[in-house]
């Protein structure tokens, strides 16, 4: 009899490369992905400790995923376990826990542990020179575009950040390895594949051939493959004007830069350990826009940093308002154990922090639409995704300078690229028009 699993994902797009793996590799070891609903021999709960409310999730997920399958093996896997596994040891009915130094492993422990129905626990800590995990995919079921995990780790310590703690040193990919993955990615027919990382500008940083992350994409500008290739979070200092020219000049670069600020006021930006300031940020967006009009620039903004008075907060809202910034991602403060933050002084109340958060939400809001009307009339192409209604005969999909665009069609064109041009806004959503005559 096959046994069934299912895994939980929460957290980033490296969690969910790191998922995908971890499925594809236990159905070619001839297990099956358990239905909607169903109850399985394993579920494995990949974690996230990024905030205070991703690590409650992820106990709640866990507890879950426990109430639901109170025969089969539980396994928390990932970011929580290399951090906290004291916290994970005192929830009973756990039959595996591992960290993030037993990713390429996964496989093999989730078997033995399954077969034994003993309790394993898998915990190592970094070694300061150990290699990138290498965990190849082929298939993303479900998913129009495909994810590649090029780097992980992170040795920047901003002060309110536990990701160092939970992915370890910078480690790369080897820039043939990214090459060859991506053309097997290409030929299974994704027409867009997501470069993501834990750090992902530090790319390159640990390989002894130079390169870095212009570097890899010359290189794979030269392998002309039949797709779209899209980056995932850069930090402001690793956006060089290499990219920036890249991405105005090749087409199979999407034009979208994700950049973190998380504060417009230099004194809180130190106080956060950030290596940049806020004339460093303006000029890098200005750069971005002067080169590319409408490239879709996203931000990374937090709410409430620790000593962040009324004058710090408004001149973040000010920098936001003055700068051509496409979309916003806001997070309230959380204080993390075992980050500078936590201790620091002048801790921000909670209904001050949400009432900050609230507010940048709405200039994100404002952002957004601004930046969909200055799309309008003009032709992007589009990953078409799926039917938005297939009773209405209306498709959605996603422009390379990521504006969500729904579309009448009269047939399936799920996973293509097609010319699509924006026509108007309906609320929130942009409505366009194929521009493909059998669409």
């Amino acid at each position: 009899m096959l046994r069934s699993f299912k895994i939980i994902t929460l957290g980033c797009k490296v969690n969910q490369y790191e998922s995908a793996y971890l499925k594809e590799a236990l159905a070619h070891a001839g297990w099956r992905q358990s239905e909607i609903g169903e109850r399985s021999d394993v579920a494995i709960i990949n974690t996230c400790i990024v905030t205070q409310k991703a690590a409650h999730q992820s106990r709640q997920a866990i507890r879950k995923a426990i109430r639901e399958n109170p025969h089969g093996l539980i396994a928390a896997i990932g970011c929580y376990p290399q951090v906290f596994p004291d916290e994970l040891s005192d929830i009973q009915g756990l039959g595996l826990i591992a960290g993030n130094t037993a990713k390429g492993q996964l496989p093999e422990l989730v078997i033995r542990a399954a077969e034994s129905g003993e309790k394993h626990v898998v915990l190592r800590d970094f070694d300061p020179g150990m290699s990138f995990d290498v965990l190849p995919i082929r298939h993303f079921p479900d998913r129009t575009r495909a994810y590649l995990k090029i780097q992980d780790g992170c040795q920047s310590f901003c002060s309110y950040c536990i990701v160092p703690f939970a992915r370890g040193p910078c480690r790369s990919l080897s820039s043939s390895k990214v090459l060859s993955m991506l053309e097997s990615l290409a030929k299974e027919g994704y027409k867009e594949i997501v470069l993501t990382g834990i750090h992902l500008g530090k790319y390159g940083m640990d390989l002894e051939d130079g390169m870095n992350l212009g570097h890899l994409l010359a290189a794979i500008g030269r392998e002309d493959l039949p797709t779209r290739i899209r980056l995932s979070s850069l930090e402001p200092n690793e956006i060089g004007p290499d990219i920036i020219e890249m991405a105005a000049s090749e087409r199979w670069i999407c034009k979208h830069f994700h950049v973190p600020l998380q504060s417009g006021a230099d004194r809180i930006l130190k106080r956060m350990n950030r290596g940049y300031r806020v004339r460093d940020f303006y000029k890098l967006i200005e750069s971005i826009h002067a080169k590319i009009p409408l490239a879709a620039i996203g931000v990374d903004i937090m709410a409430g940093f620790p000593g962040e008075d009324a004058a710090a907060h408004q001149s973040t809202c000010s920098l936001i308002r003055d700068l051509p910034v496409s979309y916003l991602h806001v997070f309230p403060f959380s204080p993390r154990p075992g980050t500078a933050a936590a201790a620091l002084d002048r801790q921000i109340m909670p209904n001050v922090i949400k009432k900050r958060a609230s507010e940048l939400r709405g200039l994100g809001r404002n952002k957004r639409s601004a930046f969909y009307s200055s799309c309008l009339k003009k032709e992007f192409y589009v990953l078409v995704e799926g039917w938005y209604s297939k009773e209405e005969k209306m498709m959605s999909g996603m422009s390379d300078n990521y504006v969500p665009v729904f579309f009448p069609a009269s047939q399936d064109s799920t996973s293509e690229l097609i010319p699509v041009r924006l026509e108007r806004l309906e609320k929130d959503k942009v409505m366009g028009l194929a521009l493909k005559t059998d669409i």
